[in-house]
């Protein structure tokens, strides 16, 4: 199925990362018989990587100039990293829908420069996430944080130099662009139970207009309903938390094992931590319903577990 236009413009960042997946859905519409193209477009978050994230604004910094381009018609859809993507419909931008989750890498996060077990009292961790470093400070309560900002080589150089004994990153990210530790440099890939990762952490979502027939029905060839299914659980939990949502929250959701409880089953596991990092919240529940699902998680830690006491959820104006 070819576009009556030709070739998909697909619109990407500019990082190596980004390039990699907008290369990947290229090749995956190419395996269904649709031709793509890629079109590079800066953000405010690749511009100013001196500024911490939650100065930016956090999520949406990201993604707003690439939606931007396919509102304009400058391109015909968006190739995002999943966890880049508000969930609120109060800050998803109008008139564009997500037509496909093409496929998921591995969620967790890694630490390079050292197992968490073994790094030293008082160590340095660089993160750029408030979601890590909470985790992390629960797990160990001495560790020292910096803040980590640039594309994915930067942030690894970071390892070992300048007193930082250890940074974070995606395990997807790492294995997208083929990264191997350096001899001598230790990591550990945490596991979710511990660190529960980001909302769709190591999801490819891509973005086109509702109105776009021709695009929508391209890009539904690629989708994955099981990666939708998990992914739109772990989106709805972030939903419910609300847009303005300012504290360190994360989702993780997976298909049930089978243990005799209903086939078909997702086991969801939610996290809101307080902004000092003192107080972790965790709550893991199974169903059927995705969506249902993540509100239901998000709703049990804002209401029974105290969640809408640890501080405030949307930001003054």
């Amino acid at each position: 199925m070819t576009p009556p236009t030709g070739r998909l413009r697909l619109a990407t960042r500019g990082s190596p990362l980004a390039v990699w997946q907008a290369e990947r859905v290229t090749a995956l519409l190419a395996a269904v018989g649709v031709e793509a193209e890629f079109v590079v477009v800066d953000t405010e978050g690749d511009r100013r990587t001196d500024v911490p994230l939650a100065r930016l604004g956090g999520q949406g910094v990201f993604v707003k100039e690439v939606q931007a381009a396919v509102a304009r018609g400058d391109a015909d859809a968006a190739v995002h990293s999943a966890k880049d993507l508000p969930a609120s419909e109060e800050l998803a931008a109008p008139g564009l829908v997500l037509a496909a989750f093409p496929e998921r890498g591995d969620p967790r996060d890694v630490l390079v420069g050292g197992r968490l077990d073994d790094l030293a009292t008082g160590a340095t961790v660089a993160t750029g996430s408030a979601r890590r470093r909470v985790q992390l400070a629960n797990l160990r309560p001495d560790l020292i944080f910096a803040d980590l900002r640039g594309n994915l080589a930067t942030r690894l150089a970071r390892a070992g130099v300048d007193g930082v004994t250890a940074v974070v990153a995606a395990r997807a990210a790492l294995d997208r662009l083929g990264w191997a530790p350096p001899t001598g440099v230790a990591t550990e890939t945490l596991d979710p139970g511990a660190m529960v990762p980001q909302v769709a952490q190591g999801a490819l979502a891509v973005e086109c207009r509702a109105d776009d027939d021709a695009t929508r029905a391209a890009l539904a060839a690629i989708d994955d309903g099981a990666v939708r299914r998990v992914v739109e659980a772990e989106r709805a939990f972030l939903a419910e938390l609300g847009g303005g949502c300012t504290l360190p929250v994360g989702a993780h959701a997976v298909d049930a094992v089978s243990d005799g409880r209903p086939d078909g089953d997702l086991e969801l596991t939610g996290i809101v931590a307080g902004a000092d990092g003192h107080v972790v919240l965790r709550h893991t529940q199974r169903g059927a319903d995705g969506p249902a699902l993540g509100r239901a998680v998000a709703r049990y830690l804002l209401d029974d577990a105290g969640g809408s006491d640890l501080g405030p959820w949307r930001p003054e104006s």
